[in-house]
This record gives C-alpha cells, structure tokens and sequence, in this order.
C-alpha cells in the first residue's frame, strides 16, 4: 500500500474525512503563524530535482502540507506492507517527510514543542490500530507485499523464520495477534547464545544491532548538533544525579534497523539500580546530516540527546565494571519504549530488559571512566556495519589495577 499511497489519497479527493488526531494537527498548522509559515517553508527549501521529486519509498513526492496530512491519515488504519530494496519500508510516515525534515524549516518544525506534542498523540493513535488484530493483514505469504512471502523471506533478518522465532506457522498469520506483537517477536530459546554467561568480565550485545559508533573520554556537555555529533553526557542521561559518574567514560552506540529484532537484553549480569523514560522529539534530525536518504540514521548521535529514550542503570556484579547505563533511543516511528524490569530486580546477562515497539532504532552502552575495556567486534562501526547478534560478546573488561602499599 505504501507504494501507491499518494495515488489512493488523490483517488479519493479533498472530500474525506480527517481522523480527529489528523484533524487537530491541521488546525495546530493553520492557526499557529509560526508553525504555519514552517510548514510551508519546508516544502519549499527542498531541491526542485531528483532524488528529491520521489521518497525513499518511491512515491512521489508530496509538496505541501494538506497532502502530508491526507497521507497521515490514510495511514492511521494501515500496516507496513513489505517492500524489497526499500530502506523505509517500515516508517511510512518517516518517508513522507524525509526531505522535508532535512530543510532548515523542517528541523525548527519538528523541534518545535507544539508539533512534536502533536506528533506523539498522531503516533499513539497509529499504535493502537497496530496493536489490533485488523493490522493482521498484512502478514500473509503474497509473494511482493506479504510480511510470510518469498520475497520478505530472503532478509536476512527474516530468513529461516519458522525455525528461529517463536511463532505458530501453521497457523493464520503465523499465531501473531497483531502487526505488532510480529514486530515485537521473541527468538527460540537457544537462537542467539548468551556469550560467557559466566564470566562476568565478558559484557554482551545488548540488541540485534550494527555498530554504529564508540566513543571514549565522552564530555559532560558537549556541541552534539555539530559535524561528528559528539556525545553530551549530561544531555543523554537527562541531568540524572549519576551523570558525573561517566563523565570521560565511554560511550557504545548501536543501530537496530527495520527488520531487526527489537527486544533489549541485559549486557551484564547485575541490578537494576535505576530506571525511567525520558520524553524527547519523535522526527528530528541534524542540520550537519544534510538531506539523509534514509533520515535519520545519520543523526544517530544526536538523537541520543533529545529523542524519547530510556534510560536503565545496572549496577554489575564485576566490580571492575560497576555501575553502567543501558539507553534505548527510539528513532521517527519507533518511539515508545517498553522497559519491562523493574528497581532492585536482579539480572543475568542475556535476560530481557524490555522492548522498541515499531520500526528502526538505536541504543548505547555507557560505562564509566575508571572502566578499562577492550571491545572485540567483528567489523568497524559506522552506518554500513553488519548486524552483530544479542548476546554475542562484544567487550571484556581488565581488572583494575590496585597500588600496593609501600
């Protein structure tokens, strides 16, 4: 559907009926002379050429605001179809405006405080209707679209389903209740072995997930909009009391796409100390990004600073490692995080920590500075790393060294 989107809302006409949270977004836009004049701007200030004239889905693409919003709300009782060779496939709305949130004017909309509050209460209603089981229809074994057809199941990420997930495949819709308890699917006990399960100088894979980026001697404050997009503790963490703690620590960044496996696992085995969600932006990206075909993957770092995230602090039971945070950033559609531990709950490395619901994402390991570690990945961070598994282990950590008195 998502490749013929714009053509069924011109079939339509001007005639149909806004979805109330739609609706209301049309009247923020209209009656707000700002936001007004940011909404027109944005379409405006993208590149009157190609790429530009299509979205990364490969509609073409819209050039005002009535026609975004018409396209939003054709989608609030819609699933992701699947679509071969599309980066987007899962972030219909993300699409939508994935020129448009690169401009100047579409960075100051989506920062904006009224708009993004907008955005979240838009999403929360497309939730719903995902977590339906009317949002079933999709995962069907029709050979292009179908989420069970050939041509989903050649992903890697999707290759060897039945046997790796848990799941009923002789079942309707392989037992999933709806789009979102498929995209939320758990692994078959024994699918992704936990690394060194007890050894507790080993730390793992806390997500599905490519290396994005790792970084040492972080700053407490930092320039996180710029070139480079270096990480601002004090920004991440969200000014908690623990913040000094990891300040000139390091900070672990990976990236979980699309089609990924969307639940969090505990990299160490230890105790919740601490754990929260922090209320951030839904669609925002860098200027220094530029026009991102596949926005917002290259603002990873600095969404780690201002989307909604959630922040867990695990105090390790390797000393040498101590109190470490675990944050979960959640990226445009991907935006609810679901923590599923509770304060002082002990756990083992590899046990759930909680879940993205929807989409592509991102999530950092932070340790502190006293933290002598040697990470072990199997290829160079960046946006074209390959997918490492949960669980694997990925860094050790050396004893500290203890003066002897003399």
């Amino acid at each position: 559907m998502w490749f013929s989107l714009l053509e069924g809302v011109e079939a339509k006409g001007r005639s149909e009926v806004f979805h109330p949270v739609i609706e209301e977004f049309k009247d923020l836009i209209e009656n707000d002379p700002i936001i007004y004049m940011l909404f027109h701007q944005m379409f405006s200030q993208i590149p009157n050429k190609p790429p530009f004239d299509r979205d990364p889905n490969g509609n073409p693409q819209i050039s005002d605001y009535l026609t975004m919003l018409r396209c939003f709300n054709e989608i609030m009782t819609s699933a992701p179809e699947y679509k071969k060779g599309l980066g987007l496939v899962g972030f219909p709305i993300n699409a939508i405006i994935n020129w448009p949130m690169g401009t100047p004017s579409g960075v100051a909309a989506f920062l904006n405080e009224k708009v993004n509050a907008q955005v979240g209460k838009m999403l929360k209603e497309w939730a719903k209707f995902l977590d339906s089981p009317e949002s079933r229809y999709v995962l069907t074994n029709d050979p292009e679209k179908g989420w069970f057809g050939p041509a989903a199941l050649t992903e890697k990420q999707m290759h060897n389903f039945d046997n790796m997930f848990k799941c009923q495949p002789s079942e309707p819709y392989h037992g999933f209740k709806s789009w979102d308890d498929f995209f939320t699917r758990e692994f078959r006990d024994g699918a992704r072995p936990i690394g060194a399960p007890d050894d507790d100088r080993f730390i793992t894979n806390a997500c599905e997930s490519a290396p994005y980026n790792l970084q040492k001697n972080v700053h407490e404050r930092d320039l996180f909009w710029i070139k480079g997009q270096p990480y601002s503790i004090k920004h991440m963490l969200a000014d908690d009391s623990f913040t000094p703690l990891f300040v000139e620590g390091t900070v672990y960044q990976g990236f979980l796409d699309a089609l990924s496996y969307h639940r969090w696992h505990s990299p160490v085995n230890g105790r919740i100390v601490k754990a929260c969600i922090q209320p951030g932006t839904y669609y925002s990206q860098s200027l220094m990004a530029g026009f991102d075909e596949a926005a917002p993957n290259k603002s990873q770092g600095y969404l780690t600073e201002v989307a909604t995230r959630a922040l867990l602090f695990i105090e390790a039971d390797n000393p040498d490692i101590g109190l470490m945070c675990f944050v979960a950033v959640g990226m445009a559609e991907v935006s609810t995080c679901d923590i599923q531990v509770q304060v002082e709950q002990r756990v083992n490395k590899g046990e759930q920590l909680g879940m993205f619901h929807f989409g592509g994402s991102t999530h950092c390991l932070i340790f502190r500075k006293s933290v002598d570690l040697v990470f072990d990945l199997p290829c160079e961070p960046g946006l074209d790393a390959s997918i490492v598994p949960v669980n694997r282990a990925i860094a050790f950590v050396h004893p500290r060294k203890i003066k002897a008195n003399l």
